[in-house]
């Protein structure tokens, strides 16, 4: 079974023989979830690995019993213990002397909210996992109701007249825990990407990587537009791309433009953003407030 081809780049002779999202799987077209489990199938190379996966499309993925969508072991989980099965592997795997690696695959549902307790315990242990949100700010996978990764503004089933409250910042919390690494990812920056990936993938402790996953059902989206999205959100400073080392030490990785014109055109694109209007400035001075507090924690460190 051959591997996709990831934004062009040709495969190497790291890649996995086996992919780890076969093909024939029933996810949605456009689903951003699929291509960043594609990215994480290029990082992992030959590494072993075993996954838990939470309540979330990314378990629906798999497909019925005995069959699987995944080239990796899976075990699916409730939604709020994802961290804790995977740290129960990772324990499992050191001692069993084995090189395996535990990751954990779960959507901003079971991360920011159901599940956050069990993740904050992992991170305070430092448990050696890699946790990986794929993050398409709402609960895809039953219905798309709002969660607390719903950025302003946004329409869901549970907030009809757009979101009235701004977006839970993840990536701050995590890094509160003092981790070793905690990184966000733009599915349209791979090169930048499968960096991050792979350092995490290598890194002992807990590593945590926020990921922007367009769904184009929840999102009200053209399905071929997806990563052109993301490449507007990062542009207009609304998805900032950087990582943090040791809980303290961050660098940003790619410089937004800060763009009223990207910002508009990711709005414009998604109809989930239909009721946006009066959330508009809110939304601006959101960007604005973050990159200030950003650019602040990136200078502190030395």
């Amino acid at each position: 079974m051959s591997e996709p081809i990831l934004n062009g780049m040709a495969q190497t002779a790291a890649d996995r023989t086996e992919p780890l999202l076969r093909a024939g799987n029933t996810n949605c077209g456009g689903c951003g979830m699929s291509i960043g489990l594609n990215m994480l199938s290029h990082a992992l190379g030959d590494r072993p690995v075993q996954m838990a996966i939470p309540a979330c499309c990314g378990i629906v993925t798999a497909g019925p019993y005995p069959c699987s969508a995944y080239g990796v072991p899976v075990v699916a989980t409730t939604f709020a213990s994802s961290s804790a099965v995977a740290t129960g592997l990772a324990h499992a795997a050191r001692m069993n002397g084995e090189p395996t690696r535990a990751i954990c695959w779960a959507g901003d549902g079971g991360t920011y909210d159901i599940g956050l307790a069990t993740l904050s315990a992992s991170a305070e242990r430092n448990e050696d996992i890699l946790y990986i949100c794929y993050d398409n700010e709402i609960y895809g996978n039953t219905g798309g109701q709002s969660s607390s990764a719903t950025p302003l503004g946004s329409t869901t089933t549970t907030t009809p007249f757009g979101k009235q409250v701004p977006k839970k910042d993840i990536v701050a919390i995590m890094a509160a825990h003092r981790i070793p690494y905690a990184a966000t990812v733009s599915l349209a920056h791979p090169e930048d990407a499968l960096r991050k990936l792979r350092y995490a993938l290598d890194v002992r402790g807990f590593r945590f990587i926020h990921m922007l996953a367009p769904c184009p059902t929840g999102w009200k989206s053209e399905p071929s537009e997806g990563i052109e999205l993301v490449r507007l959100a990062v542009r207009a400073g609304l998805f900032a791309v950087y990582e943090v080392f040791d809980g303290y030490r961050y660098e940003i990785n790619i410089e937004p433009e800060m763009s009223s014109h990207a910002l508009e055109a990711y709005l414009a694109g998604q109809g989930r953003f239909r009721n946006v209007g009066a959330s508009l400035d809110g939304l601006r001075a959101g960007i604005d407030a973050s990159w200030k507090m950003l650019r602040r924690r990136a200078g502190d460190h030395d």
